[in-house]
């Protein structure tokens, strides 16, 4: 998919929520989704960093973006009817869905993994995706062609030592995928895929390995084809798949 071409209006007159928005993939992603036409919904805790985001797509010329400050941690299945509510009354449907927003934690044996972590990483890592998708699937049949993407990582396809939580959060919003691919796939318009993202410069991978040099891995930017493809029309057949995004 990094040949992948889109038209400048791939993404017109949808609604797309982004969580995650204010930093790393998610910025680049709503950026890139609003260039190509969408309406964004910006989702995440860090209120400043959402309208960073959204004067940038503002000066730009885009359309028009929402913001939505909402910590994925805390909030409660009210937060989350709450949010569909208003999704409902301010645009009617909602024609994309992009799982961004993950946290790492430690890279820690099991053994010694800090319990209180390991319930905040799977409430925001894949707690935080299916009550979001949960609330938001209802709005998403009245589109007339719906894509939801989940996250991945390597890790949560083919383990390693230490990767915790994270890991473990990442195998299971793979089979979450599946699930939802699998049911929603005869009687909707909606798809489901997961992407892998693979090592970019962002603050997670600088967090996962301090040791490394930045410079070594590309900028986000390089893997937004893959984004644009499976949020736009073109891939109104592909559903179910696992996709690296640097392969």
């Amino acid at each position: 998919m990094k040949d992948y071409t889109p038209p400048p209006d791939l993404l017109k007159n949808r609604i797309i929520l982004v969580t995650g928005a204010g930093d790393g993939i998610g910025r680049v992603v709503a950026t890139t989704f609003a260039k190509h036409g969408a309406t964004v919904i910006l989702l995440g805790k860090t209120t400043r960093k959402l309208e960073i985001v959204y004067d940038t797509i503002e000066k730009a010329g885009y359309p028009q973006p929402a913001i939505y400050p909402m910590n994925l941690e805390g909030a409660s299945p009210k937060d989350y009817e709450d949010l569909a509510e208003t999704l409902e009354k301010e645009f009617g449907h909602l024609d994309g869905l992009l799982h961004n927003a993950a946290l790492l934690g430690s890279l820690t044996p099991l053994e010694h993994y800090d319990i209180s972590l390991w319930y905040k990483l799977i409430q925001v890592n894949l707690n935080a995706p299916f009550q979001l998708t949960q609330a938001c699937l209802g709005l998403m049949k009245q589109a007339d062609s719906a894509s939801i993407i989940f996250t991945s990582d390597s890790v949560g396809r083919k383990a390693k030592a230490y990767w915790g939580a994270y890991a473990v959060s990442k195998f299971a919003v793979e089979g979450m995928m599946q699930i939802l691919a699998d049911e929603l796939e005869t009687n909707t318009k909606i798809r489901v895929n997961s992407i892998n993202p693979g090592p970019l410069r962002t603050n997670l991978r600088a967090n996962a390995f301090p040791g490394e040099n930045p410079a070594n891995h590309p900028t986000p930017e390089i893997v937004m084809p893959l984004y644009l493809y499976l949020m736009g029309s073109e891939s109104h057949a592909v559903n179910g798949q696992s996709i690296n995004a640097q392969e």
